[in-house]
């Protein structure tokens, strides 16, 4: 027995002397630090990074969890309080996560860096350890960007000295498909984010645009957009509380700087963050959202150490805040429900506003010696402050009904995977049923003249509403509104909504006719159809007198005509999602 315990003993001394070694073996100094703040760590160096760290310490885990379109795995990397437990329908009990995505655009490298060394930073010590917030990272998002290395396509930054590419490995901007899911890179994400249910999203990019004295400037999910207390807690509370936070540690801030080819100091807007965006996509789940935009022109070792004191102090906010963040997201789910009015479109309430003391440099108008013209020059030894108006908020343009229930028909497969992606209840029906639905047709829309990001987008869509009893299949979709994801289906299943999948194109087999006529065949069929109706005859006489353009072409009144006939299909411009509206008598 003692013998065992001797070498019971030996044998704790050396795991735990090999422990130690391992711990200390691996040198945690990122290439962000190695290069003096030069470069940025590769995707390989930074999976290679993490899962050291993770190796070496027991409350951090990584984990590959899905698919990119690059080929290769997108990783989310947690760092616990509770030690080696990464369960996190466990740590959701007692814990306000945050979840960091880097790497959207790998070429805005900051986030990438400012992570790691965040994470390692709170692994060993060097800074304190929160003990109620949970941290996740995706350490590099757009993995076949950050791939496709350069030095050259960042044309308005002050270093790194390489960096990845905007677009993704299908050269998708991963920013304008949070809605859409186009890629792999997407999917995952809704994978992730639905996996994880974050209290705090951070975005890290690096802005384009003016020139001014701020390394940081925070984008926050607009907050009349984001609605309920929690827009009121993130306008009033939050954002003030991470500006003082940053004042104190001698980091200055203010909000994304939103214009182009203008100096600031007349004033800007808030930019408008619809779902297609990343904080847009988490807004719909309640969940507090920022974009990091650091200053292109600041130099790239000043960037990342502004990016890792912000994450710091959102940290120190979730703390402090934690269980205030909790019962305001527990709120906000009952701020809508079916039978209330959503807003689906937003645009500047110009008679409000906030005043900014506005640090930046006198820019002027000068004669381009390149191309004759006026162009804009900043002076950057003339620095100011300024008081600047800054227009935040917003008020709705466009609303909608919510309806108690959705149907959709089983043969919108593509509609319906991006359902289930997002966890979406919803019952197939059972048998063939008669019921009577709202249904819509498409009365105009415009459409996009040039591509954007694979698609030709439709915008300034209207509808016309009608109450019909129609057929439904069994197998076709039952999907209530009373459900965590009530705004993500108003935002893409109702038609008017800027970023719904009408507006884009998941819908546009119904734009296009299938059946049509012969000019000499149906003429005398409309005769016979005005002859059988009077009323139709009088409405027809009305409008050839009242429009030139209709009056003087055949075709048209011809095909005026066939659309008021029972020839004319269905089909035709008719939403094929319908809605059962909540009768609140």
């Amino acid at each position: 027995m003692y013998i065992m315990k001797k070498l019971l003993i030996l044998f704790i001394i050396i795991v735990s002397c090999s422990q130690e070694s391992k711990k200390t073996d691996f040198d945690f100094t990122t290439t962000f630090e190695k290069s003096n703040g030069l470069e940025t760590a590769t995707y390989e160096e930074t999976i290679a990074y993490y899962s050291v760290l993770a190796d070496n310490y027991n409350n951090i885990n990584i984990e590959a969890i899905g698919e990119t379109d690059s080929g290769k795995p997108l990783h989310i990397v947690t760092l616990s309080p509770r030690g080696n437990v990464f369960d996190f329908e466990s740590l959701r009990k007692e814990n306000r996560i945050m979840l960091i995505n880097n790497g959207i655009h790998p070429g805005e490298s900051d986030g990438i860096d400012a992570t790691m060394l965040l994470f390692r930073d709170i692994a060993n010590g060097t800074i304190e350890a929160p003990k109620h917030t949970v941290l996740v990272t995706i350490p590099i998002y757009n993995v076949g960007g950050s791939l496709n290395r350069n030095s050259g396509t960042r044309t308005n930054q002050n270093g790194p000295k390489e960096y990845g590419f905007r677009g993704n490995a299908r050269n998708y901007d991963l920013n304008r498909d949070f809605i859409k899911t186009d890629t792999k890179n997407a999917k995952t994400f809704s994978k992730i984010y639905h996996l994880v249910q974050p209290d705090i999203f951070i975005d890290n990019h690096v802005s384009n645009g003016a020139d001014y004295q701020y390394t940081l400037t925070h984008l926050f999910t607009q907050h009349n957009k984001l609605g309920g207390v929690l827009g009121s807690y993130l306008h009033t509370e939050m954002m003030p509380q991470l500006e003082e936070k940053l004042e104190a540690k001698q980091w200055d801030i203010t909000p994304y700087v939103n214009v182009f080819n203008r100096t600031p100091e007349s004033g800007f807007s808030q930019f408008k963050d619809s779902p297609r965006y990343s904080t847009g996509y988490t807004t719909l789940f309640n969940t507090l959202g920022m974009m990091v935009e650091t200053h292109m022109l600041k130099p790239y070792k000043q960037r990342v150490e502004g990016t890792y004191e912000l994450m710091k102090s959102m940290v120190e906010i979730t703390e402090e805040q934690g269980d205030k963040i909790s019962n305001l997201r527990k709120q906000q789910t009952k701020t809508w429900s079916a039978g209330d009015t959503y807003p689906l479109e937003w645009q500047i309430d110009t008679s409000k506003y906030s005043t900014l003391n506005f640090k930046g440099f006198e820019g002027n108008r000068v004669e381009s010696q390149l191309t004759g013209a006026k162009r804009l020059k900043y002076d950057r030894s003339q620095p100011f402050e300024k008081e600047v108006k800054y227009q935040n908020f917003f008020k709705a343009t466009t609303e909608v009904t919510i309806p108690k229930v959705y149907i959709i028909p089983q043969g919108m497969h593509h509609v319906i995977e991006r359902l289930k992606l997002n966890n979406i209840e919803m019952t197939p029906l059972e048998k063939d049923s008669l019921v009577l639905v709202q249904s819509y047709k498409i009365s105009d829309y415009k459409t996009r003249q040039s591509p954007y990001e694979g698609h030709y987008l439709h915008y300034n869509t209207t509808v016309e509403t009608s109450e019909t009893e129609l057929k439904f299949m069994a197998g076709d979709y039952l999907v209530k509104t009373n459900q965590k994801g009530i705004r993500y289906l108003l935002e893409t299943l109702e038609p008017e909504a800027p970023d719904s999948f009408f507006n884009w194109n998941f819908f546009d087999t119904i734009l296009q006719q299938k059946e049509g006529f012969s000019p000499y065949v149906w003429e005398d069929k409309a005769q016979l159809l005005l002859r059988q109706n009077p009323r139709l005859q009088i409405k027809f006489n009305l409008k050839k007198s009242l429009e030139p353009d209709f009056s003087n072409n055949w075709y048209a009144q011809l095909d005026w005509l066939h659309k008021q006939s029972e020839h004319y299909e269905k089909a035709h411009m008719q939403y094929p999602i319908y809605r059962i509206i909540e009768n609140k008598n």
